[in-house]
C-alpha cells in the first residue's frame, strides 16, 4: 500500500507570482508544513536550481525528525516542479503544478510515497496526515503571497 494524495486550490494571484515563490526552495520552510529547513545541497549540472539539483529538507512528521533529499526530475517554470526522493525514510515523489485560472492560479500538489516495510501499518494514517498537510500548505502559500502579509 502506498500514499497518493493530491490537493488543489485557486489562489487569486498571477501564475508567475505564485509559481516563482512556491518553486523557490528558499521559501520551503515558510509555507510547507513540518519543514524547518531547506538547503540546496547539490546544484544542477549547469549550476543553480534546475533538473538534477538536490534540496535537503529537514521536516517533522508525526513528531519525528526526518531528513530527506529531493532531486529535481522536471522543472518547467511557471508550470511544473517535479521532485523525487533520493535519500530519506521512504521513497516519495512530489509534484507541484501551477495553471492559469479565471480566478488567478490553480495550484496543485501531489505526493506519492511507498509505505512498504516499516511504514506499512501507518499507511492509512500517513495518507490522511499528508492530505491535511497539503491542504494547509496551499492555504499558507496563499496567505504568504496575499498583499496584507
Amino acid at each position: 500500500m502506498g500514499i497518493d494524495e493530491s490537493v488543489e486550490r485557486v489562489i487569486p494571484l498571477p501564475r508567475e507570482q505564485v509559481a516563482a515563490y512556491a518553486m523557490d526552495w528558499r521559501h520551503d520552510a515558510e509555507w510547507t508544513q513540518g519543514i524547518r529547513e531547506a538547503t540546496l545541497t547539490r546544484e544542477a549540472d549547469g549550476g543553480g536550481f534546475a533538473i538534477g539539483a538536490e534540496v535537503t529538507r529537514t521536516a517533522y512528521f508525526l513528531g519525528k525528525r526526518i531528513d530527506y533529499v529531493l532531486r529535481v526530475a522536471a522543472y518547467d517554470p511557471p508550470g511544473l516542479l517535479d521532485m523525487v526522493s533520493v535519500a530519506g525514510p521512504m521513497p516519495m515523489h512530489v509534484t507541484y503544478t501551477f495553471a492559469s485560472h479565471p480566478g488567478g492560479t490553480l495550484a496543485r500538489i501531489r505526493v506519492r510515497g511507498d509505505t512498504a516495510g516499516f511504514y506499512r501499518p501507518a499507511a492509512p494514517l500517513m495518507g490522511r496526515k499528508v492530505r491535511s498537510s497539503l491542504v494547509k500548505d496551499l492555504r499558507d502559500l496563499e496567505r504568504r503571497l496575499s498583499p496584507s502579509h
